[in-house]
């Protein structure tokens, strides 16, 4: 049961706001749009290049700091270039404007050096990061005085693409793609985790901080349980970040809690991320991306046996849901009681949550090549085709911030 304590915090919800486009839109179903309902984003079920897809996400923070999207089609900016499916789930932190940024630039920076090298590479994916990163610093550096709190503004980012069979997995953050696999032998479908995550939390990570700050002792500190970088930010790879990439923006007016007592000479936080390559398989059934917001409630294994057991039709929102519930039961909470919270008080429950299922059509896979037209669609999540009214701007909680 939930407190009268929060009964009285729970105002009336907000809207999203939700471009739609065509008459299929308020389903979730067709078209390029999705739907909109209290804090909930949804496209229950689409076709990309490969399969099928669902995608959803519910808002906590008082200003929705994850941003996503899936294209599918040209991977490239000239005609001739590949076809195929992108997929990026960018976890904000301190503010949506990174989040926003990368939606907005990260996939054009791809098609930009696709099309220079003529093919799809691990090289253009980590290409498009750093410049996508060099493009938003350029953005803090013209903006820092009048608007110094961008430069404590970063974001988390994953991304997949799927082309001429290939499947290519970048992580900078803590986001993360599982693969469902099926295992004939044991007829089960079998989480693979994708992707890398780059959390101070994690002993490897916490090494390779060491191994590349070594005359700094305190490049990793353990505060109330957590491990973070420099005592502040638990990632060590972003987008944005301004603060710990560059000492020219670790200083006023930027305010103190983000200040380092003493200049560095080498960016604190990478932007550069981990990259994975792999032909896909027949028996590769499906990939689910999301935020940290859903591994903090549901393991690998049971986000894939959620999606191999349940109708493909709103499957994103089933898993969202699914954590939803678990948050509720640490709690000692009902769902129905978690469902009336508004954002905002709704972070101190979960956290913002992205979900996209991938599913994979191994004969579509294997029939058809990079240069394959396919459908051509482009969704992104609470700003279609980047269209957002609700361009806020301002500091929301972040559980990545030490606050």
């Amino acid at each position: 049961m939930v407190s009268p304590t929060w009964k009285k915090l729970v105002p009336p919800c907000w809207r999203p706001f939700v471009e739609k486009e065509g008459e299929n839109s308020s389903n979730g179903r067709g078209g390029s749009s999705g739907h909109s309902d209290s804090l909930w984003w949804y496209k229950d079920f689409g076709y990309h290049h490969y399969g099928e897809f669902s995608m959803a996400v519910i808002q906590a923070n008082v200003i929705l700091e994850d941003q996503s999207q899936l294209e599918s089609g040209p991977m490239s900016s000239t005609e001739s270039g590949p076809y195929g499916t992108f997929v990026g789930v960018y976890d904000g932190h301190g503010g949506p404007e990174t989040a926003r940024f990368i939606r907005d630039h990260l996939f054009q920076n791809l098609k930009k050096f696709t099309a220079e090298n003529r093919d799809m590479s691990a090289d253009n994916v980590k290409n498009a990061f750093v410049a996508t990163e060099e493009e938003f610093l350029s953005l803090v550096r013209k903006q820092w005085d009048i608007m110094p709190k961008m430069a404590s503004v970063g974001s988390c980012c994953l991304v997949g693409i799927i082309c001429g069979g290939w499947l290519y997995i970048a992580n900078a953050g803590d986001s993360r793609a599982v693969l469902g696999r099926l295992s004939k032998a044991e007829r089960e479908v079998k989480a693979i985790q994708l992707s890398t995550e780059h959390n101070a939390n994690l002993a490897s990570v916490r090494d390779e901080l060491h191994t590349l700050h070594p005359d700094d002792p305190g490049i990793v500190v353990l505060k109330h349980n957590v491990w973070r970088v420099k005592g502040i930010i638990q990632v060590s790879r972003s987008i944005g970040d301004a603060y710990l990439k560059k000492s020219e923006f670790n200083k006023p007016p930027l305010l103190p809690k983000f200040r380092l007592p003493e200049p560095f000479e080498k960016p604190l936080l990478l932007a550069e991320p981990s990259v994975l390559i792999q032909e896909l398989l027949p028996q590769d059934e499906f990939i689910i991306f999301a935020s940290d917001g859903l591994w903090e409630h549901l393991s690998n294994q049971e986000a894939v046996d959620i999606v191999n057991s349940s109708p493909r039709n709103g499957i994103a929102r089933k898993l969202v849901k699914a954590a939803l519930q678990e948050a509720a039961k640490k709690r000692e909470m009902r769902y129905s009681d978690l469902k009336r919270i508004d954002r905002g008080v709704r972070r101190h429950f979960h956290d913002d949550i992205t979900v996209i299922v991938l599913f994979l059509d191994s004969n579509l896979i294997s029939s058809s090549s990079s240069s394959h037209r396919g459908p051509i669609l482009s969704v992104k999540a609470n700003g279609i085709n980047g269209q957002d009214t609700n361009n806020k701007h301002g500091l929301g909680f972040s559980r990545r911030h030490e606050t």
